[in-house]
């Protein structure tokens, strides 16, 4: 092959290429978070596979399964459900339909967080905002 008659948009296309492959070989999950993954979907019920956002392991540390979460101090609950449902008054925090949106986030957090907890080696679980699929999703995202 003559490297010289490489032009340079095909130098820029291959390094863009690599940096792409690279970047997907870090973020890959490992072995077990994909098999956590995989356990939610398979146990899931339909409130949870149906749920706007789709919770799941980020990776593990140890005996501890560090989780995405739509919601924390940094991004109130109102704020991702205004975003999910925007025809539904968030702001009164006396509003049924919010109320029971607020539950309804709670109940499919707490059942996969214990689906989780369920499987071996795994005794914990702690949560991290995913701030990649809230922006992904067009939700602003506070800056740390």
């Amino acid at each position: 092959m003559n490297f010289r008659k490489i032009k340079s948009w095909q130098w820029a296309l291959l390094v863009l290429a690599l940096l792409v492959a690279l970047d997907w070989a870090i973020r890959r999950p490992d072995p077990r978070t994909r098999e956590l993954n995989a356990v939610i979907q398979a146990q899931a019920s339909p409130q949870l596979k149906n749920y706007p956002y789709p919770f799941h392991v980020l990776r593990v540390e140890g005996s501890t399964a560090v989780m995405g979460t739509p919601r924390n101090f940094e991004m109130p609950a109102f704020r991702f459900l205004g975003a999910m449902y925007p025809d539904v008054n968030v702001k009164d925090a006396n509003n049924p339909a919010f109320i029971a949106l607020q539950n309804a986030l709670g109940k499919v957090q707490d059942e996969v967080r214990d689906i989780v907890l369920a499987q071996p080696g795994i005794k914990d679980v702690r949560w991290e905002l995913d701030r990649e699929w809230l922006r992904r999703n067009h939700i602003p995202v506070p800056e740390k």
